[in-house]
């Protein structure tokens, strides 16, 4: 079982972007993450080169934690919000629930539900229309 520090720690790494840092800091080498419904990406080393991709085929994320930390035995819980910035400058919010099975101070197991239609993209605001000077 984590400690309530352990939790906080992880969030506060997320939460400053530092996602593969959570990974490779925060999860046992045989983790295992899936989200929704889909099969999961067993490795703590795949987790990570799998979150590298994403965070490279991106100009930045802002990572948001919604609520608070929940923790009972083995078990959490934390909510979060991504604002992702394309290299094209388009944007994508979204937002997922994050349940995780703890071993010791370890994350082994990790489930993400989120709604995928609620994942919204709006346009790169052209320069001029955002009162930029030409």
């Amino acid at each position: 079982m984590p400690s309530r520090d352990t939790l906080q720690a992880f969030a506060d790494t997320v939460e400053a972007n530092d996602h593969v840092g959570a990974i490779m800091r925060f999860y046992a080498s045989d983790a295992s993450t899936r989200e929704n419904d889909n099969p999961p990406l067993v490795g703590r080393d795949k987790l990570a080169e799998k979150e590298r991709k994403v965070l490279a085929s991106v100009a930045s994320v802002k990572t948001t934690r919604l609520g608070a930390l929940l923790l009972d035995g083995d078990q959490s819980a934390i909510r979060w919000r991504f604002e992702f910035t394309g290299k094209d400058g388009s944007s994508r919010v979204m937002e997922e629930v994050a349940w995780q099975t703890w071993r010791g101070e370890e994350v082994i197991e990790e489930r993400f539900f989120y709604d995928p239609a609620s994942i919204k993209k709006t346009a790169a605001i052209p320069a001029a229309a955002a009162g930029a000077k030409p």
